[in-house]
């Protein structure tokens, strides 16, 4: 970034805390965040959402739109569920053009889904890559209660996360159902997370060039919480 356009970030940011005493990244800075940088603003966004003081719709305004109209710089990709209750805008506290988002059944990860991971971080530059799951994930349930072969486009989903499910099944030996599906839950997402640079050469690619991190997590329901998944 050149002299002068850091200087315009910088003054961006001095009066957006000034007007609403909290800073909230624009389009012209988020090209210039570092993958932990990204992590970090995506956490300070999940405590805000958590603690009732959300403030990303101030980018979600007339302004904002207009200066993303024909360019987008996000700096975190979030390979999510579906799930009607987790919507990664929302629970990370972010406006327009921060974050790009990929939602699927399971938050598992075909071709489809690969290739618009890629396309976030090679074209659009996103240094985050963060695999989120969630409690109580009705897929993951479905995969946990299947029995015989599964048929169909569902089917496909379940098949995905059975890994995750047959894993959980050695750890858990002696847990409870509800237990069984968490402990699924949190395998699923580290070993879809694992598996992106397997998959995708792009990815593989651009981590080992430390271009790009990639990060488990999972959100709870009841209390509106993200947490980090190792």
């Amino acid at each position: 970034m050149d002299k002068g356009r850091l200087l315009k970030v910088i003054w961006i940011a001095v009066v957006t805390i000034a007007l609403t005493g909290t800073l909230v990244i624009g389009a012209d800075s988020q090209g210039t965040m570092t993958a932990d940088e990204a992590l970090k603003s995506l956490l300070d966004g999940n405590q805000r959402y958590v603690s009732n003081q959300m403030t990303g719709h101030k980018l979600c305004d007339l302004t904002t739109r207009e200066s993303l109209a024909k360019h987008q710089k996000p700096y975190a990709i979030i390979l999510s569920c579906s799930d009607s209750r987790v919507p990664p805008e929302i629970i990370f506290d972010k406006g327009l053009g921060e974050i790009f988002v990929v939602r699927v059944a399971g938050n598992v990860a075909d071709p489809a889904i690969l290739g618009s991971i890629e396309y976030g971080a090679e074209h659009l530059g996103s240094p985050l890559i963060m695999v989120l799951g969630h409690e109580r994930c009705g897929a993951v349930t479905a995969a946990v209660e299947a029995k015989g072969k599964a048929e169909g486009n569902l089917g496909s989903i379940v098949r995905a996360i059975t890994p995750a499910v047959q894993q959980a099944r050695k750890e858990s030996a002696r847990k409870s159902k509800p237990e069984l599906v968490e402990t699924a839950i949190d395998d699923n997402v580290k070993l879809v997370a694992a598996a992106l640079t397997k998959q995708s050469k792009v990815i593989e690619h651009l981590v080992a060039e430390s271009k790009v991190k990639i990060v488990a997590a999972k959100y709870d329901l009841d209390d509106g919480k993200i947490t980090l998944l190792k």
